[in-house]
């Protein structure tokens, strides 16, 4: 493709047609939420705005990055960690992230937590054999494998945190019942019922979204004004890590090759009600919506089977768009469950002194 071909953001201060003020102009609503994917917008609305879309350091987030190398495999996937106490948050993001879908949140999940956030196959930093093999199975064969090298027979209580597509995959994992150190299980935004039916919508929106960008700033401008990503920081902190530079075209183009996985999708979802209500764990499920849950959890949820907590104002990325309320319901959810370093924390008996007036 020549680059006459290649779709780019006009500069700032360009105009087109009537101008409204960002407090006048609503963001558009994600075109299909709660589904595996990042939510591609259309092409954003030319107007003057002052932010700088310039990407941010991962340090300023997480303590270190790492690669963890699969013995018996030429897989390498990659991995960011915050905190160095407390139980670990094991974070999956969504199809077309990174692990720095959870960068702003993990900054203060880390003050009472380990925070790990996996770059998934085909995505970020990792190297597979097979970029392309998104199948549940291999799936959760990579957060096992990860989990086994990193903490090997004696892991810590372990949180997974799993975003849509990262969101299937986490309640996959913890249904097959091999990690032992398994004590909490969190599920954002996605949920069977919904996810299957916009599975015949991918494809239009994977073909129709913007392609190319001339720079990185332009892509961070692009999801942040076409309402994918509602929070400037965490889309200057995330962005960057979802392209990849292509030599032969001169531009930048999305990491993630999603559209060529279509025949694994229908698999992450496919029971998936079910098997989240089957894990013997605490389990919380965040939605940014209320309409989002299917008949089976909305039974499990009457029967108090988990917890559910609807989070408004946000897009489908609600760790990304309210990073320090997402990271408070993480906390929260730690706590309220007693999960400590080693596993669940048995609270002390104290005497109780009482004062006679």
């Amino acid at each position: 493709m020549d680059s006459s071909a290649l779709c780019s953001l006009p500069e700032d201060g360009e105009e087109s047609g009537e101008q409204q003020s960002p407090s006048q102009r609503p963001l558009p609503p994600p075109l299909h939420p709660a589904t595996a994917f990042y939510d591609f917008p259309d092409r954003p609305s030319l107007h003057n705005q002052s932010q700088k879309y310039s990407p941010i350091d991962w340090l300023e987030y997480f303590d270190q990055e790492d690669d963890v190398c699969i013995p018996g495999s030429g897989n390498v996937f990659h991995i960011y960690k915050a905190g160095l106490e407390g139980p670990v948050v094991f974070c999956l993001h969504g199809g077309g992230y990174s692990g720095l879908s959870f960068a702003v949140s993990a900054r203060k999940i880390r003050e009472n937590a380990r925070v790990v956030a996996m770059d998934l196959r085909g995505h970020g930093k990792s190297t597979t054999e097979n970029d392309l093999d998104l199948s549940v199975e291999t799936s959760c064969r990579d957060v096992l494998a990860v989990l086994k090298t990193m903490y090997g027979d004696f892991p810590p209580a372990t949180v997974l945190v799993g975003h849509s597509m990262g969101g299937s995959i986490a309640v996959h994992v913890a249904a097959r019942r091999v990690f032992p150190s398994l004590a909490g299980l969190v599920v954002v935004d996605v949920v069977e019922g919904t996810a299957l039916a916009s599975l015949v919508h991918m494809q239009k929106i994977l073909s129709s979204r913007m392609q190319h960008f001339p720079t990185v700033e332009k892509a961070i401008e692009w999801s942040v004004k076409g309402g994918s990503l509602r929070n400037l920081d965490s889309a200057r902190i995330s962005i960057p890590s979802t392209l990849k530079f292509d030599d032969s075209r001169k531009c930048y183009v999305h990491r993630a090759q999603l559209e060529e996985t279509e025949q694994y999708w229908r698999g992450w979802y496919e029971g998936l009600s079910e098997k989240f209500l089957s894990c013997p764990v605490p389990k919380l499920l965040l939605l940014a919506g209320t309409d989002r849950l299917d008949r089976t959890l909305t039974i499990g949820q009457m029967q108090g089977k988990f917890q559910m907590v609807v989070v408004r104002n946000t897009g489908h990325a609600i760790q990304e768009d309210v990073p320090d309320e997402f990271a408070n319901l993480i906390l929260n959810f730690i706590s309220r469950n007693r999960i400590g370093p080693h596993g669940i924390e048995v609270p002390i008996i104290r005497s109780h002194h009482i004062d006679h007036k």
